[in-house]
């Protein structure tokens, strides 16, 4: 897979992303918990990266890391050949709208709002026109596979429909990188296939994809493989 070229730096070839001796500790009363002991990992564009470890390895703490919700206690993250490690709040959240779609296991929808308004919430604040909105909204749904669900709130939809909702608003403001949180987590065997199936196309189309699990069979549909064990990172297959 062929690096890009970041518009910041013109005519240097850059990873998408690129962690450098990344750690991360958290303070307590009477101890320090060092959750990431020197993480580093490139990933290019268009890549699809599956990773795995036990519970409490760290793999959401890394994931939050690249995904600007946290900062690392110490190291270099580079995105797009930016270092990101030390911008400000307001910073990380202008980077988080515009570069980075997010897809939890518990699909953080909101419970009164239809599934189209769902998926136009990134879009509140960025300037766009109510009928651009909702235009964007209804496309990414048909996208996923959910015509004619449009109009009904999460409580009327399945897991894996409330899945696609949550997939459909991560893609409403056109990322380059979609991380997800263990996304087939509280889905039946059928539903995060079909999950699977979803991600796995939108990577076709050259969206760089990061997703946490901790199941094999799923890690199996992503192009690479990386384990976390103990807060160290180990490069499994490609």
């Amino acid at each position: 897979m062929q690096p890009f070229l970041s518009p910041d730096r013109e005519g240097v070839t850059v990873s998408m992303i690129e962690l450098k001796s990344i750690k991360k500790s958290y303070a307590l009363p009477k101890l320090t918990v060092e959750v990431l002991k020197g993480i580093d990992l490139v990933v290019e564009k268009g890549e699809f990266v599956a990773i795995m470890g036990p519970s409490g390895s760290g793999k959401s703490t890394l994931l939050n890391i690249i995904g600007c919700l946290d900062r690392p206690t110490e190291g270099q993250y580079l995105l797009e050949g930016v270092d990101v490690s030390r911008k400000t709040d307001n910073e990380l959240a202008e980077i988080r709208n515009s570069k980075i779609g997010f897809v939890f296991q518990n699909f953080n929808l909101l419970p009164r709002f239809p599934a189209w308004k769902n998926v136009e919430l990134p879009l509140l604040y960025s300037g766009v026109s109510s009928k651009e909105r909702k235009a964007r909204a209804l496309s990414l749904l048909e996208k996923v596979g959910l015509s004619g669900r449009e109009e009904h709130n999460p409580s009327e939809l399945s897991g894996g429909e409330q899945q696609r909702v949550a997939i459909a608003r991560a893609l409403v403001n056109n990322p380059a990188i979609i991380l997800a949180d263990e996304p087939t987590g509280n889905l039946d065997s059928r539903s995060g296939a079909e999950i699977m199936e979803i991600f796995s196309a939108l990577n076709r189309e050259g969206v760089t994809i990061i997703m946490v699990t901790h199941e094999s069979h799923i890690a199996e549909k992503a192009r690479r493989v990386v384990t976390i064990k103990d807060g160290v990172c180990f490069h499994g297959r490609y």
